[in-house]
């Protein structure tokens, strides 16, 4: 075990993989020489060489259109896309070609790419750098969603992700890249994707979360035992696929749910998430299904403080479920 951020997780999961299977090839703007904006491919271009972690020009659609030709073709391509909210020139590659390979082959062909990208607020980057749009691809048959929020699980879902067989968008939560950190198994490491964990045992209410929302979740928690509240905390890990019977087993059992997650709360997967809930657990429910989210806003410069959900909400959400 050793001591790990989150992104050097990301690294080390891609070191391991491209070290193991020669198929694995890294690429993306400024990946290469320089290591990526965050620095998550640094040093592989020089262990591995410019034909398995090089740069491309500045062209999202090309990138992934290369990616699922490379796919296709054997190959397991990890492409990266700075930040999420530079992803949309490459949506047609993404959701009319690589998602749907498997389904217009008949099984013939599949697509095994991954695509890594940071996503959602925390650094100030206003409405170009701090999107949280999962809901768009877990919207898309065909693609696999993965949201970590600890670096074991960073580097344990990232090489599950790159030996899937099917397309897997890897979003990684950049507000805590460097602030998270934990033990991370040395070597092979895999969490296999569709299995959820629990964070913390509760049994008066469920608060669903994923990725940098797992450690307010667990503040809030804290702060709510002072309450005399047991908060279970559930982080889904694989948004698609989703680990349905570990959320409604917790529901059922404490009889209340919250969702938190940064994205807008319209038609946000977190709406997805409160859905399956109503229509699977009604009968154990003693109060609404309750979501803490992002506003239907463009994500905001000086208010992001005020934009993304806070421990303060948090137990706002778990108090209406108790009061309502």
């Amino acid at each position: 075990m050793t001591q790990m951020t989150l992104i050097e997780a990301v690294t080390d999961a891609l070191r391991t993989e491209m070290r193991n299977d020669d198929r694995v090839v890294v690429f993306g703007e400024d990946v290469g020489k320089k290591g990526g904006v965050f620095l998550a491919t640094q040093g592989l271009q020089d262990e591995f060489g410019k034909e398995r972690c090089f740069d491309t020009p500045l062209s999202e659609c090309g990138i992934i259109g290369t990616a699922v030709g490379m796919a296709v073709y054997g190959m397991r391509p990890v492409a990266e896309i700075q930040f999420l909210d530079f992803i949309y020139p490459a949506f047609d590659q993404i959701v009319s070609e690589a998602a749907k390979m498997r389904y217009r082959s008949g099984g013939e062909y599949t697509c095994p790419l991954v695509i890594r990208s940071p996503y959602g607020g925390g650094i100030r980057g206003g409405h170009y750098h701090s999107q949280s749009s999962e809901a768009y691809f877990c919207h898309t048959p065909g693609l696999k969603v993965v949201i970590p929020s600890t670096p074991a699980d960073t580097k344990g879902l990232l090489i599950a992700a790159i030996r899937d067989e099917d397309p897997v968008m890897f979003l990684e939560p950049k507000r805590i890249y460097r602030s998270a950190k934990g033990e991370v198994p040395a070597g092979e490491h895999v969490v296999p994707l569709g299995k959820g964990r629990v964070v913390r045992e509760g049994s008066d209410v469920t608060v669903v979360a994923y990725g940098s929302m797992v450690s307010i979740c667990e503040k809030a928690a804290e702060e709510e035992q002072k309450n005399g509240r047991s908060v279970e905390i559930i982080d889904p890990r694989t948004l698609v696929p989703l680990d349905e019977p570990l959320i409604l087993e917790s529901v059922r059992k404490t009889g209340r749910c919250v969702v938190v997650f940064e994205a807008p709360r319209t038609c946000s997967f977190g709406s997805e998430i409160a859905a399956i809930v109503a229509e699977k657990a009604l009968a154990h429910l003693e109060g609404p299904v309750v979501r803490v989210g992002g506003f239907d806003t463009p994500f905001p410069y000086s208010l992001e403080h005020l934009y993304m959900p806070d421990v303060r909400r948090v137990q706002k959400g778990i108090e209406k479920t108790f009061n309502w």
